[in-house]
């Protein structure tokens, strides 16, 4: 019953180092990094990866950047695809 317990927190509590480890890796960030931060310092690095990710986003010259990258990967696939 104990071992139950033990599972079960640890499955709770490991909820926010996957979510801000996944949110990293989903914006070019390390997965490993921010998911042992997540477990060091749980409510706190989830916000610093989030305010990371809103600085970014909210640089226009960031976000102008991205945009070009997706239509060269778009026009790259499309070149490979014609072949």
């Amino acid at each position: 019953m104990m071992i139950d317990l033990l599972f079960g927190f640890m499955c709770a509590v490991s909820f926010l180092p996957l979510t801000t480890g996944y949110c990293a890796y989903s914006y070019g960030r390390s997965f490993w990094l921010w998911f042992a931060l997540g477990w060091v310092l749980p409510i706190i690095s989830f916000f610093i990866l989030f305010a990371l990710i809103c600085r970014k986003q909210l640089n226009h010259g960031e976000r102008l950047l991205s945009e070009a990258k997706d239509i060269l990967a778009e026009a790259e696939q499309a070149a490979i695809n014609k072949k």
